[in-house]
């Protein structure tokens, strides 16, 4: 394949941009190469202004579930774009949204609207800390929230669990309510509430997507579930990436652990950007302006994003046999990496939930993310390379998680997974 254009996009983008991109990831840094600058997509295809055409595995990072420009999103989006682009008001699809998210999540009686995940996350801890009276909140290692300043911690050092900031600009004033345990450990967690009796809330992505595609074990969150109940601390399912994608009722339909709170985002915006948190309503009763914690966002609830997500709830809502197919779809894709990685002796670990996908080149499970940065990252970066270079576009850090849409074909994942084997061999 060529790239000679994206290469000069990308040249011409560093003039303008930090790093010529919007979002860290994107600059292929840890694989290495040019990322292809994309002119279009349709159904399970990227493709470049170079003129090359991609199998897409990213899919957005996880919001298009029915593959790229579905017709019945396309069509919600342009009938509210004729409406108008926003105003700043209450609208009734706002509430037409709300309603199905509450009607779907047991743990969820009301939910507010925002326009990222990184600012559901935000915020619900916010209301967290302003419902508990309390100020620490725990946190996991390899898990994402968003770039909030609470939020971008490391591990503190020995026996401390305080986390120190991973980023300049953030304040260690910032970070120093924030603990980190280690994920799937329980033992780590109990660590955390020793060292303080002021933790308001402790968040965890039940289906960890940003460490590789990494399952919190059922008994680490049922224990979990059991020390939130004991310290009067508030349980928030970090389900921004997993909601509506792993399965159509949340990860508290599969682990049978209910959170007091749900952050959710990329696939109820059916495209668009979209953020949400939501809870039980005596929670959900403090925020403002029915409560005294504040929060507000001038495009919360944009029309535009709102019909997207209504459109692509729905269809899901009329369609669950879907989540059916997809995972059939992801089990084989990765049963078929398999395979090839046995042919070749090249160990592998790979992990499926509903339509996403996960896989390590790591000769042990991985369980957290210690174990996910024991994996043979320069493998990935070629494999990537490759793969690419064969017409398929994979995640672009061996930490970010794969997906399937309903426009990925099972011919599609054969011809992909020969590709698998081509690639290796090389």
């Amino acid at each position: 394949m060529k790239f000679e254009k994206s290469q000069e996009a990308f040249k011409e983008a560093k003039e303008y941009i930090p790093g010529g991109v919007d979002s860290p990831v994107r600059a292929f840094n840890s694989v290495g190469g040019t990322p292809p600058f994309i002119k279009e997509a349709k159904g399970a295809y990227l493709y470049d202004i170079d003129g090359n055409g991609y199998i897409d595995y990213v899919q957005s990072w996880g919001p298009l579930i029915f593959g790229h420009r579905d017709e019945s999103i396309e069509e919600a989006i342009v009938e509210a774009v004729k409406r108008g682009t926003s105003f700043g008001a209450p609208t009734e699809i706002e509430t037409k949204l709300a309603k199905l998210i509450v009607d779907t999540f047991d743990s969820i009686d009301k939910v507010r609207f925002v326009s990222s995940g990184t600012e559901a996350v935000m915020s619900a801890i916010r209301l967290a800390r302003g419902y508990t009276g309390k100020d620490d909140i725990v946190k996991f290692s390899g898990c994402y929230h968003g770039h909030s300043d609470s939020l971008l911690v490391s591990a503190g050092s020995g026996a401390a669990t305080f986390g120190t900031p991973s980023s300049p600009g953030v304040p260690s004033d910032f970070t120093k309510h924030t603990l980190v345990a280690t994920y799937n450990d329980i033992e780590s967690v109990k660590r955390c509430f020793n060292e303080s009796d002021g933790i308001a809330c402790v968040i965890i992505e039940p289906i960890a997507g940003n460490m590789g595609l990494v399952p919190a074990d059922k008994e680490f969150l049922k224990e979990l579930r059991e020390l939130c109940d004991e310290h009067n601390t508030v349980l928030i399912f970090d389900e921004v990436m997993s909601g509506f994608r792993a399965t159509f009722y949340g990860a508290e339909s599969i682990t049978a652990v209910k959170p007091d709170m749900v952050t959710l985002g990329k696939v109820i915006g059916g495209g668009m950007p979209v953020g949400a948190f939501g809870g039980k309503k005596e929670i959900m009763s403090k925020l403002s302006p029915e409560g005294p914690v504040y929060q507000a966002g001038t495009l919360s609830g944009n029309p535009v994003a709102m019909s997207a997500g209504y459109a692509a709830i729905s269809k899901l809502k009329q369609n669950q046999r879907v989540y059916g197919v997809l995972e059939a779809r992801a089990k084989r894709l990765m049963e078929g990496l398999e395979e090839v990685c046995a042919k070749l002796d090249i160990p592998v670990q790979t992990t499926v939930r509903g339509s996403m996908f996960g896989f390590f080149f790591n000769d042990k499970e991985v369980k957290n993310f210690d174990d996910a940065a024991s994996s043979d990252e320069k493998l990935f970066a070629k494999f990537h390379q490759g793969m690419l270079n064969e017409g398929y576009y994979f995640a672009c850090s061996m930490y970010e998680t794969g997906f399937i849409s309903t426009a990925i074909t099972d011919e599609m994942i054969e011809e992909t997974i020969k590709g698998f084997e081509k690639v290796l061999r090389t």
